[in-house]
């Protein structure tokens, strides 16, 4: 590899020795300033892997030229030899205060020089190499995280279509009501990673209908008020299948499996709670769910227009549903419309 090393003096002289040196050395490219105000604004652009500067200039001091080129962002590492005629120790001590990292003692000895020079781009090739390395492994990192979110996702989808063979809803049902979920969490301005969690949460709200006999579940007329009891109980049931993992997402779809028939005025189920005692995704999902579920035809319903369906989703603001969800959903109806002809029923 090849070195891009700085040098400032303000004695010509002295820079074009340097110079000579590092070309003797091979694989170094020099850049000389006269000027340290100059060198200041070119290292402040450009990346250095060494730095050589005189202690003694007369814009100012090596020491001075040190410590402003440690506060310019990313150049705390780089190796810097800085080269004085003074073997006093309390300019030393001084210097390696600054951020100094070697010194050399003027008129240069040429084998010291270069066997300093070298030593400290060892340095930078290790550095290199390690940082080489941290990325590499934080690569592998993402790479075997995208691969468990990834049979995560597998995971909830069979979870959900599961569910599906015992219910009458569709696939497209899912996935409309999911993204209608991830819209409203956008519309409340939810972080980023919870509108994802979300929209990969809600498919598995009704998970726990494959806990419910067929004679209920699959009926075509309306479920009598005992029938009605033991088809509430598929909230609990999906709770139950889903709390324990040691998923994030398993874990969300089970607090959504559990609330999401609770309603905003406390008459709701399993557990009658009300207002901000619901879960905020349960509350998203309660909206997405029931007007999918009054737009979508069934074997034993027609389905509703879905003006019908917006103004009895308008008409449950506060009762059946968190009014600022509610009034997300229908700001954006426009998206909603774009999600229900992106995922259309198989007819």
């Amino acid at each position: 590899m090849t070195f891009k090393a700085l040098v400032v003096d303000d004695s010509d002289v002295n820079l074009s020795t340097v110079q000579a040196l590092l070309e003797r050395m091979g694989d170094i490219e020099s850049v000389a300033f006269s000027s340290a105000p100059q060198a200041m604004s070119w290292v402040r652009d450009h990346e250095a892997d060494l730095v050589i500067v005189d202690y003694m200039m007369q814009d100012i001091t090596g020491t001075d030229f040190i410590r402003q080129l440690r506060s310019l962002p990313g150049k705390a590492d780089v190796p810097v030899l800085i080269v004085t005629a003074n073997d006093q120790k309390h300019i030393r001590y001084r210097a390696l205060d600054a951020g100094a990292t070697d010194f050399l003692s003027k008129p240069l000895d040429k084998v010291e020089f270069m066997a300093r020079v070298s030593n400290l781009l060892q340095l930078v090739t290790g550095r290199k190499a390690l940082k080489d390395r941290a990325s590499w492994l934080a690569d592998e990192v993402r790479k075997a995280t995208a691969e468990i979110l990834q049979r995560e996702r597998e995971t909830v989808i069979r979870l959900s279509k599961a569910a599906e063979y015992r219910d009458p809803e569709t696939g497209a049902h899912i996935l409309r009501m999911a993204h209608y979920s991830e819209l409203i969490a956008r519309g409340l301005g939810l972080p980023k990673a919870e509108q994802e969690l979300l929209l990969e949460a809600a498919p598995m709200h009704d998970i726990g209908k494959v806990g419910v006999s067929d004679n209920i579940l699959l009926k075509p007329g309306r479920l009598t008020p005992q029938e009605f009891e033991l088809m509430k109980q598929h909230a609990a049931y999906g709770y139950d299948i889903l709390q324990d993992s040691s998923s994030r997402v398993l874990q969300a779809g089970a607090a959504i499996a559990l609330g999401h028939h609770e309603k905003y005025d406390g008459s709701g189920y399993p557990n009658g709670l009300s207002g901000q005692a619901i879960p905020i995704f349960s509350r998203i999902v309660a909206v997405a769910d029931v007007f999918d579920a009054l737009t979508s035809e069934r074997p034993y319903k027609r389905a509703w227009s879905l003006e019908q369906a917006a103004e009895h989703i308008k008409a449950g603001a506060g009762k059946h549903f968190d009014p600022k969800c509610v009034a997300v959903f229908i700001a954006h109806w426009d998206e909603v419309l774009k999600i229900r002809q992106r995922f259309q029923d198989e007819r």
